[in-house]
């Protein structure tokens, strides 16, 4: 059984020129098949849609690096404001007697402090916030502005404690006051 293109040369209505061209034109078409060119696609519409995404691809990089750059400014400005208020609200003169102990940096820290002071943070009227190996004594309302911030700054804020106490009827220890920072 001939081929189609034999078939249309022995009735005459093809020559064999048109025939070596088609299988030219075949061979070819196969080739950019293989050569992993599109073969519906001329080689400049091929181009573009490299170009095209390449540009998209920038624009992408461009746009995560630019929110990365942001973020970084709003974490770097988030930090000068709690240092700003720390600093602007902090306490000092308070050195005594009385010792507290805290941790800071999973270190264990002493803060010599008259009894006052002392007082008042272990009520809860002060807390202790800890920005970059440096501790901050605050009053428990700039304390809750700046756990608005960023809560990992605050080192100790006490429940502010009852000024009354309930005591049981029955209690044989009723007359005797347990101290607020007693050591074992």
């Amino acid at each position: 059984m001939a081929s189609l293109q034999d078939q249309l040369l022995k009735a005459g209505l093809t020559t064999k020129q048109k025939t070596r061209q088609a299988n030219a034109d075949k061979r070819k078409k196969n080739k950019q098949q293989r050569s992993g060119v599109d073969h519906g696609v001329s080689l400049q519409e091929q181009v573009k849609q490299d170009l095209a995404l390449s540009k998209a691809e920038k624009l992408a990089k461009d746009t995560a690096l630019n929110e990365a750059r942001k973020n970084d400014l709003a974490s770097k400005e988030q930090q000068l404001r709690i240092k700003q208020i720390l600093e602007h609200h902090q306490i000092t003169g308070v050195s005594g007697d009385s010792v507290y102990n805290y941790t800071f940096a999973n270190k264990v820290k002493k803060l010599v402090l008259d009894s006052i002071t002392h007082k008042a943070l272990v009520n809860g009227r002060l807390a202790l916030c800890g920005l970059n190996e440096t501790t901050y004594l605050v009053t428990s309302e700039t304390a809750a502005k700046v756990a608005e911030l960023n809560s990992s700054i605050i080192l100790v804020q006490n429940d502010k404690a009852a000024t009354t106490a309930e005591v049981d009827e029955d209690d044989p220890y009723a007359d005797y006051q347990i101290p607020d920072d007693l050591m074992w």
